[in-house]
C-alpha cells in the first residue's frame, strides 16, 4: 500500500539530487563554501578505540540493534550514554560520525559506556512510535544491564542529535510518565523537538538568508521530513512525538544540556525548547556553537566539536541521580 508521506519525502530528495552543483542557488555562496571548507584539524582525525559488541532487541513484531561501546580497562559504576543519531527521522545509521565517532570520543573522554541505538527508521510505511519506542526500550535495557556493562544504574543518561534528539526528549517525557528508571541527565545536540519551527530571532533570520532552503530548514523541506515521521499532518503531532508541544507539562524532566548551531534553522527549535524548560523549572544548560552548519558533530574533526564532545563527556560524567518527580 502506497505510503503518501514517504512518497512525498523521497519525491523531495529526488528534486534535491536533481540539482547541480554548479546551479545558480538562493544564499550567500561563499560563507556556504567557507562553512562547507573542511579544516587542517579534520584531515588527521581518528576516532578512539573502544571495546565494541552490538545486541538485537525485539519489539513488538520487529527488532532493532544497539551498539555497546566500552573502554577496554576494567572499571565499575562508570556513566553510560544512550545516543541516539540524526538524520531527519529516515537516515543515517550507526557507522555515521555522529553515532560511531561520538560514542568512542565520550568512552575515552569520560571513561563512560555508551550504547547508540539503531532505532528503526521512518521508511516504507514506518512512522511514530516505532523510532521512539526503540530509543525507550534501549534506555530500559542499558538500566537492566548497567552494572554488567561496569556502569552505575543511578548514572545512565539519554541523548541524541537533531531527529535523534527529538528522539531523546520523547523518551524522556515517557520515562517520567510511566513512572520507570528516570534518566540521570538529558543531552540534545541541535535539537528539532517542535511540529512546526517557531519563529527565529532577528539574528538567527539573517543568517538563515545567507543559506540554501534545505541548509536553513525552510517549512517546503521541514514539514514533508517531520510529517513523514509523524505520519500525520504536523498539527496533529503528540507530545511524547515532539515534546516542544507540551510547554505546560515538562515539570520534573531531568537536568538537561542543549547546543545549537549558529547556521541551522532548527536552532530555533532547540533556543524554544530550553525557554520552555527553563520555564517549567528544569534545570537547563544551553549555547550556540558558533560557525558551524547543522550536523557540526558528523565533522568530530572540527575544533567545535572537539569542545562540544568535551562538554558533553564533563556533562555525563557529573549527573548521577535523576530528579524526584513531582507534578
Amino acid at each position: 500500500m502506497s505510503d503518501p508521506y514517504f512518497d512525498r519525502i523521497r519525491a523531495l530528495h529526488m528534486e534535491l539530487e536533481a540539482v547541480r552543483p554548479d546551479a545558480q542557488q538562493p544564499g550567500d555562496p561563499e560563507l556556504i563554501a567557507r562553512l562547507m571548507r573542511p579544516r587542517p584539524t579534520e584531515a588527521g582525525y581518528a576516532a578512539p578505540a573502544a571495546e565494541v559488541s552490538e545486541v538485537t532487541i525485539r519489539v513488538a513484531s520487529d527488532a532493532f540493534r544497539i551498539r555497546i561501546y566500552r573502554p577496554y580497562t576494567a572499571g565499575a559504576d562508570r556513566p553510560l550514554l544512550v545516543w541516539s543519531h540524526g538524520g531527519a527521522f529516515l537516515g543515517g545509521d550507526l557507522d555515521m560520525p555522529e553515532a560511531d565517532a561520538v560514542a568512542r570520543e565520550l568512552t575515552a573522554r569520560a571513561d563512560a559506556v555508551v550504547v547508540s541505538v539503531d532505532y528503526r527508521l521512518c521508511v516504507e510505511g514506518v512512522h511514530y512510535p516505532a523510532p521512539n519506542d526503540d530509543v525507550v526500550t534501549a534506555f530500559g535495557w542499558a538500566v537492566q544491564h548497567a552494572e554488567a556493562l561496569g556502569a552505575d544504574p543511578a548514572r545512565v543518561s539519554i541523548g541524541g542529535a537533531s531527529a535523534g534528539a527529538c528522539l531523546a526528549a520523547g523518551a524522556a517525557l515517557r520515562l517520567r510518565d510511566a513512572g520507570e528508571a528516570q534518566a540521570a541527565s538529558v543531552i540534545l545536540a541541535y535539537p528539532v523537538v517542535h511540529p512546526v519551527l517557531p519563529m527565529p530571532s532577528t539574528e538567527l533570520a539573517e543568517k538563515l538568508a545567507s543559506l540554501t532552503p534545505a541548509m536553513a530548514f525552510a517549512p517546503e523541506i521541514f514539514t514533508p521530513v517531520l510529517e513523514n515521521y509523524l505520519g500525520s499532518p504536523a498539527d496533529e503531532a503528540a507530545a511524547y512525538a515532539t515534546p516542544g508541544v507540551l510547554a505546560a507539562d515538562l515539570l520534573g524532566l531531568p537536568p538537561t544540556l542543549i547546543f545549537n548551531c549558529e547556521y541551522d534553522g532548527l536552532r530555533a527549535s532547540g533556543e524554544k525548547f530550553a525557554e520552555q524548560l527553563r520555564a517549567a523549572g528544569v534545570e537547563v544548560v544551553s549555547g550556540t556553537v558558533p560557525a558551524v552548519l547543522h550536523g557540526h558533530l558528523n565533522r568530530p574533526g572540527l575544533p567545535e566539536a572537539d569542545e562540544t564532545l568535551t562538554r558533553m563527556s564533563e556533562w555525563i560524567t557529573t549527573h548521577r541521580h535523576a530528579p524526584t518527580v513531582t507534578r
